[in-house]
Formats: structure tokens, sequence, C-alpha cells
């Protein structure tokens, strides 16, 4: 069975969507359950995801600590860890399903191409970098979702409760050899491109990104980028 892990907080106009693109597996006929992992919404956020019969748990906020929780109440043997605002596009059942039925794969763990729902030029170019970092780096960020079998994800020690950079501290652990791209969309909000900067944004990432490789504390990091 798959598990597809959601972390929310007060995340209503965007959750919709999502679940109904996740609502393919059950047309296909895929084994699977939505656990909706979630940090004190107060939107109607829970609503959304009981109507669409997602199982909620509900715990302290932090995407770290969420995530951590949805994968330890989970039942599938491969688990797919999803944002709130990222939405697959059709066919992912179909591309989760090859990946996922190669015994050799789960020794591995699998990330979507990231693509924003903007037809801002800078949109693509944000899109282009996303796969520059994951083909230099292998870096795949939370908001491309990752797909990996319960064994391995155990074996690494799983998303470790950090307010901040909990993706690319599981990424790393995993490394170049145990990471997939598998080339399905997944399709992710770009309001905070919108919000904060189609240059500021991406080069406030990149600040993060480098104080974490200096070694500062997730903690601080967290404090900057908010």
């Amino acid at each position: 069975m798959l598990s597809i892990v959601i972390p929310t907080l007060n995340v209503a106009p965007a959750f919709g969507p999502t679940l109904a693109a996740l609502a393919e597996a059950a047309f296909v006929g895929i084994a699977h359950e939505i656990v909706v992992s979630d940090g004190g919404s107060s939107d109607g956020t829970l609503d959304i995801a009981r109507a669409a019969g997602a199982r909620v748990i509900e715990g302290a906020a932090g995407r770290g600590p969420q995530l951590a929780a949805g994968a330890a109440t989970a039942e599938g043997d491969w688990l797919l860890f999803l944002h709130a605002d990222t939405r697959l596009a059709p066919g992912w059942v179909a591309a989760v399903e090859e990946f996922t039925a190669r015994p050799e794969n789960a020794a591995r763990a699998a990330y979507f191409r990231l693509a924003l729902d903007d037809a801002n030029p800078a949109a693509r170019r944000i899109e282009r970098l996303a796969a520059l970092r994951c083909w230099l780096l292998a870096l795949p960020y939370g908001d491309q979702g990752l797909l990996i079998a319960r064994n391995l994800y155990r074996a690494v020690g799983g998303f470790r409760p950090l307010p901040l950079m909990e993706d690319v501290d599981l990424a790393r652990r995993l490394g170049r050899r145990r990471l997939a791209a598998l080339g399905h969309p997944a399709l992710t909000s770009a309001a905070r491109y919108r919000r904060d900067g189609w240059i500021a944004r991406p080069l406030r990432n990149l600040a993060c990104l480098g104080l974490w490789f200096a070694g500062m504390a997730p903690a601080r990091i967290e404090r900057l980028y908010r």
C-alpha cells in the first residue's frame, strides 16, 4: 500500500486541488491512504482533509516534526511525502507504480519534477534552476515530493524534527546514488514567489541553503527565513 503523508497548517485555499489530484489513485485502483499531519490549523484545513477521506493526526507545528509524525502512523510499504500546495499532474499513479514495481528501487527514493503554476517566464527559470540543483547537488526540495520505501526511510533515520531544511537533511543522508528523478511534474503554487519576488525568493532560499552547509543551526536559519 502507498501512504501519502501531507503536513498542513492553515492551507485551506490550496488544499482542495491537492487532494483532488490524489483521487486519481482511487480511480485506477491503487491501494492507498492519505495521512494529514496537522500543526494546529484553524481555517478549515481539517474539514477539507476529512471530507476527502484522509486520516488526520494533530501535533506540534513544524514541517519536520509533522512529516515524522505522519510517517510514524502511516501503514503503507511505500511512503509519498507531499506538500499541501503541490498537485501531482495526471498520470502520477503510473509513474509511481513503474518506480515501485522494480525491486532494485526499494533501495532508492524518487522525486518529481518541479513545475510552478504561473505563466511568468521567471517561473520557467526557477524550474530550470531546480532541475540544475538536483543534477549538480542531488538535492530535491520538499515541493518536489519524495517517494521512498518504508524500510529505506527507516534505515536512513527518516525525517528529523527540524524546523527548516528537513528535506535537504534527508536528501543528504540518502545521497546521490539513492535518489532518482521520476520526470513527472509536480505542480506547486508560485504564490510565495509572487509575494516575495521572483529574484528575492530564490536568493533567500539559496542563502538558507548556504547557511545550512556552513553549519548554522536550523532554528537560526528559520528565524532568518521567516
